[in-house]
Formats: C-alpha cells, structure tokens, sequence
C-alpha cells in the first residue's frame, strides 16, 4: 500500500491502540509502533513509514528530539505530532524541526485523518 504506511508513537499503550484503531478503520496500515523517542528512530530506520505520528512527551527522548533524528535520516519525512493541551511551546518547537502538523489530544478521530491525508497529500 503505496503512502499508507504509518509509524504510532505514543508513551501510552491505549493511545496507540486508540490512533491504530482509527488508522486501520480507515485503510491505513500501521507498520511499526514505539514507545518512546529512542525507539521511534529505531523503528523508523526498519520500517521506512511513509508518516509518524508523534507523541512529545515521552520518556528517554522526547518527540521533539525524535523529529531532529527522523529528519537527518530523511530530510522528506512527514510526521505529525500530537500534544496536550498547553503545550504550544512544545508544539511550535516541533514544527521547527520539522513536523508537518499537530494534533491536540483528546483528539476527534476526524482531525487526526484529516492532518494524515493532508500532510501524505492524498
């Protein structure tokens, strides 16, 4: 499935169910998971997704240290962060890595499809 492949990172286990469960619902396929920042780089060099969406607040390494890394394997990679509310800092220091957008948590599953077809511009 050509530009469908997604990577879910999220500290949370019943969060990444929860955004797996949209995604595959939906017709996407989520490749890998990860839990923290350290895995998510991990994961990305194996499965090669076509996005991720990234959780910020992790332990061992954040998400926004995880977009620098994803970004010096692939400058084109498209990721797309999710944060609580009040983390507008957090969220524009993201975006300044490299994230392509966000999604404010609690989320509607609407808005976490509509950011994944914009930013994989289908």
């Amino acid at each position: 499935m050509e530009g469908k492949n997604i990577l879910v990172v999220d500290d949370a286990a019943f969060m990444r169910m929860m955004v797996k469960d949209i995604l595959t619902k939906n017709g996407y396929y989520v490749v890998a998971e990860a839990e923290n920042g350290l895995k998510a780089v991990e994961r990305y060099k194996e499965s090669t997704p076509d996005l991720v969406i990234m959780d910020i607040t992790m332990p061992e390494m954040d998400g926004i240290e995880a977009v620098k890394q994803i970004k010096q394997i692939n400058s084109a990679a498209k990721i797309i962060m999710c944060s609580a509310m009040g983390q507008q800092g957090m969220v524009i220091e993201s975006i300044q890595a490299g994230a392509r957008d966000f999604v404010v948590k609690p989320f509607q599953a609407e808005r976490i499809l509509e950011a994944v077809k914009k930013v994989l511009g289908l």
